[in-house]
């Protein structure tokens, strides 16, 4: 069909700018709140009780009931990835030949924004949220080396979110969030492809149950979200129009444990499993499995205005190594399955476990929080037939919370200090 040589990375376009190639802690391509202002010192861990309106807002929209008054955040990070191909066989048809090279895609900021309404003073016992978020990244970019064809690709996603979290008793709540997402693809197919733009749509529905006051189980179900990249291919020979490019985000399932009854309410854990059907979505089927993930993140209350934080996270390798089928996304490759191989060395999801760490500071000025965090993801390689892959990335980042009338959604015996 295609010549094939660009392969996807993922970028995301946020306030205006682009964020590049953001593979650095993604499960997939999908990051599941591992770079928000506090859930990022946390692993991500944010399902059930999130300690910031970021994650509530792109995580389980259920949890937006437990932010009062007015609250407004903007948190950047910037990610970092170091990906290798080894490529022993060559591709001829795509004009690929043996070569070993390190990916030059640079680091990526990464921003995310978001403000939540607390409408009890109207009196609806609920909280809305609206954020502008990045959702996604992965890829690599070889355009400098001789031998891979000028294999890169680039990936745009802009994700505007809103949603109402409402408390229908002291211990249930529920809610909901409605994504639209708009993206630029340009790729996998090297010089008869072009930059196309789609739009795609996506609902979460969530919950949360107060078990007692100190522990909180949460929920969520998350669509998938679909996009078509029109003529976004066109053939290699021969009459015929352009091709489309079908491209999903997974369906998610997500649950969550927070219990913050140990050290007098000062420890708060936190352990989410998320269940990401790959399977289902277009494009990603053809070179990944489902996937469950696992996210563990502690918070610490040093002093009333010092959290400290840590999280590890360990998710399966979704990379299929049944990969048979000589499609991805509706368009035929040229060299059968080594080139859809190819196409997995690219998208090599990986690496498996990750840590971090951060710190939460409250009132550096009058209503204003601080929170910043790190992580980094262990190197992990694997082969796809011809070609062997490596990934290993570090990220950093920091948050700015203004709240204006703050409320609290802590353990009820704490002292009022210590809620801030």
């Amino acid at each position: 069909m295609a010549v094939l040589n660009r392969i996807l990375v993922v970028i995301v376009l946020v306030c205006g700018g682009i964020v590049p190639r953001v593979q650095a802690q993604t499960f997939g391509i999908e990051l599941q709140n591992s770079m928000m202002p506090a859930s990022g010192g946390m692993a991500g861990a944010s399902v059930a009780r999130p300690q910031d309106l970021q994650s509530a807002i792109y995580g389980n929209p259920a949890t937006l009931s437990q932010f009062r008054g007015t609250q407004f955040s903007f948190a950047a990070g910037w990610a970092e990835p170091t990906i290798n191909i080894d490529q022993t066989d060559p591709l001829p048809t795509v004009g690929v030949t043996r070569y070993s090279a390190k990916s030059g895609t640079p680091g990526s900021a990464v921003p995310n924004i978001g403000v939540t309404q607390d409408l009890r003073s109207l009196g609806l016992p609920a909280t809305m949220g609206v954020g502008l978020m990045t959702n996604a990244g992965l890829g690599s970019e070889y355009r400098g080396v001789e031998n891979s064809g000028g294999t890169s690709s680039q990936y745009l996603a802009l994700d505007i979110v809103s949603g109402l979290g409402v408390e229908l008793t002291d211990r249930l709540s529920l809610g909901g969030t409605f994504t639209v997402g708009s993206s630029f693809l340009d790729g996998p197919f090297v010089d008869l492809a072009a930059m196309t733009a789609a739009y795609g749509i996506r609902g979460t529905l969530g919950a949360t149950y107060n078990l007692r006051p100190c522990t909180t189980l949460g929920a969520y179900w998350q669509t998938k979200k679909s996009f078509i990249f029109e003529n976004a291919v066109l053939p290699a020979v021969g009459p015929g129009g352009a091709t489309d490019i079908n491209f999903d985000h997974p369906e998610t399932l997500g649950l969550g444990f927070a219990d913050q009854s140990l050290m007098d309410g000062k420890l708060l854990i936190a352990v989410d499993v998320l269940y990401k059907q790959w399977s289902d979505a277009d494009f990603f089927r053809a070179i990944y499995d489902d996937q469950w993930v696992y996210q563990f993140g502690a918070q610490y209350a040093l002093t009333p205005r010092l959290r400290l934080r840590a999280g590890y996270a360990y998710n399966e390798n979704p990379m299929r190594q049944d990969a048979i089928v000589t499609s991805i996304g509706g368009v035929s490759l040229p060299d059968g399955v080594p080139a859809l191989r190819y196409v997995q060395g690219q998208f090599a999801a990986i690496s498996q476990h990750r840590i971090t760490g951060g710190v939460g500071i409250r009132d550096v000025l009058p209503g204003v929080d601080f929170d910043v965090y790190a992580g980094g993801m262990f190197k992990n390689s694997d082969r796809f037939a011809s070609t062997l892959s490596s990934v290993e990335s570090y990220w950093i980042g920091a948050g700015i919370t203004w709240r204006f009338g703050r409320g609290s959604d802590q353990c009820l015996h704490i002292p009022n200090d210590w809620n801030g």
